[in-house]
């Protein structure tokens, strides 16, 4: 599965939206806009490479401080919603 330019509205985090390109089934390009700009950096270079499905698994669910949500789970959200598209 290719799919490019996709962009998630986040909810609920500091970073108001993620924008990332899955080619061949790999998470590439991640960039979110707003946020703790060394986490969302760091979380980008992490899943660049990753399989789509195995990113899904590591980042939902996760909570950042107890706002039920994350920037990763909001990346793990968007990347589900691409993949059932």
């Amino acid at each position: 599965m290719t799919k490019e330019g996709i962009r998630h509205a986040n909810v609920g985090t500091c970073s108001r939206a993620v924008r990332f390109d899955i080619v061949d089934d790999k998470v590439t390009n991640v960039k979110f806009e707003g946020g703790c700009h060394g986490n969302t950096q760091g979380v980008a270079a992490l899943v660049e490479g990753m399989d789509v499905h195995e990113a899904i698994k590591r980042m939902k669910n996760i909570d950042c401080q107890g706002r039920g949500t994350s920037c990763p789970d909001q990346l793990a959200k968007g990347l589900e919603e691409a993949i059932s598209e």
